[in-house]
């Protein structure tokens, strides 16, 4: 009896995605049957890639049936790859398409991360025009957003999607899911140029150092270099109350986030906009994020129809210390841009300290102050970023030092010795 699998979705409501059936059989030719909208364009090249598909995979006789509504080659080939798997035939290698010029950014540790934008693993469709809404950081999940059924699914399609899909210079993102299911995504998506692995519902600093000695091993293994990042997101009372630990865990953290759903779950309350129930918690994740020299990252919004009490939201946050939040719709994006902006008097106070510290690092002097107070290395980076922010979303310009006003700087002569005071 034929062994028979299927993976993708059909249907009139169906775009950019497909739907794959696989029916291995032990003798008989390779037969390929293709129902699509743009066959007469595009059907000898899908069925050229089933083919070679089939070949990669090592599958001689089989009947490959696609249903085809706008899927991309990365989808096709992840579709067929899963209905392989799921008809019980182990492949002889992985379907991989050519690695993409565009989908070979890396990224650093103190890009602005503002915005990031969350993708369901196991939905095609939202994915090639996500990086045209300019978030900072796309989120490829596989775990909330994926059905437990869809997870074998997801982890094929997110690999694929890092191999082909440009995000326009978005981070390039991945959340795993807990515990030894997420170990298993690593091997899906390390060697194929993932930039920030988000690591869920984190209560111990163990489960952090779990996923960064794997990455470790998978990276040797195929021969990488390139820093993967971590994002540990805090969800439970557990994981608030050791976030600093967390934080510190491993020099590849570069964020904590904090995700509140589970969170006000975890302890029992509703949560609302207010948020008077989870202000301890989002406080821990400050505090442990500052104190591990990490950036905090605040939840989402979850009223995708609500801009106003999501600008109030960003601007709490961002009064709070958090400098980035999470987005579950392209049109959150540019308000919480907006609401973490620098504003006039923040512009004016960052560009005065810049000017003022570049003149006393020009005379070769250690100490600087502005007026009465003292300008020391923290106050002097965060301006510097505040004006890198203002140029960026062009509230400054770029040649802003010709035009700057000399600020009224008391340069301090006495060049620091070290271990003086």
């Amino acid at each position: 009896m034929p062994a028979i699998g299927e993976a993708g979705k059909k249907g009139p409501r169906v775009r950019s995605d497909c739907h794959v059936a696989v029916e291995l059989n032990s003798s008989g030719d390779l037969e390929i049957h293709l129902k699509s909208k743009v066959a007469g364009m595009y059907g000898e090249r899908i069925k050229t890639l089933m083919r070679q598909g089939c070949e990669v995979l090592g599958v001689e006789h089989a009947v490959i049936t696609v249903d085809d509504n706008g899927a991309l080659p990365f989808t096709l080939a992840a579709r067929l790859e899963t209905a392989v798997r799921r008809a019980g035939h182990e492949p002889a290698a992985d379907f991989l398409l050519p690695m993409s010029e565009k989908c070979c950014r890396e990224s650093n540790r103190d890009r602005l991360r503002r915005s990031r934008l969350y993708l369901p693993g196991n939905e095609p469709k939202f994915y090639v025009n996500s990086g045209l809404h300019d978030p900072d950081g796309i989120i490829l999940d596989l775990e909330d957003s994926v059905a437990p059924m869809e997870k074998d699914a997801a982890r094929c399609l997110v690999r694929n999607a890092l191999r082909a899909v440009c995000f326009y210079g978005a981070e390039r993102m991945v959340r795993i899911n807990q515990g030894e299911r997420g170990l298993v995504d690593l091997d899906w998506i390390i060697p194929h140029n993932v930039n920030v692995v988000l690591i869920p519902k984190v209560e111990e600093p163990s489960e952090v150092t779990a996923v960064a000695e794997r990455v470790a091993e998978i990276q040797e293994e195929v021969g990488l270099e390139s820093t993967v990042f971590l994002m540990p997101i805090i969800e439970s009372a557990k994981g608030a109350w050791k976030a600093m630990e967390i934080g510190a865990s491993h020099p590849d953290v570069v964020a904590l986030a904090v995700g509140l759903e589970d969170y006000t779950a975890d302890i029992g309350t509703q949560r609302t906009n207010q948020g008077t129930e989870s202000f301890w918690a989002r406080a821990q994740v400050i505090n442990g994020a500052k104190a591990a020299g990490v950036q905090p990252i605040d939840t989402v919004f979850s009223d995708v129809n609500d801009m106003d009490g999501l600008r109030d939201s960003v601007l709490e946050a961002k009064s709070l210390g958090f400098v980035g939040k999470g987005c579950i719709h392209p049109r959150q994006i540019q308000v919480v841009h907006q609401a973490f902006a620098p504003d006039e008097k923040e512009i004016d106070r960052a560009r005065k300290i810049v000017v003022a510290f570049e003149a006393a690092e020009t005379l070769g002097l250690g100490v600087v102050s502005l007026g009465s107070k003292m300008i020391d290395a923290p106050v002097v980076k965060r301006a510097q970023l505040t004006v890198e922010i203002a140029m960026m979303l062009g509230l400054l310009e770029a040649d802003w030092r010709d035009e700057a006003d000399k600020p009224g700087a008391r340069l301090q002569g006495k060049i620091m010795e070290k271990g003086g005071e």
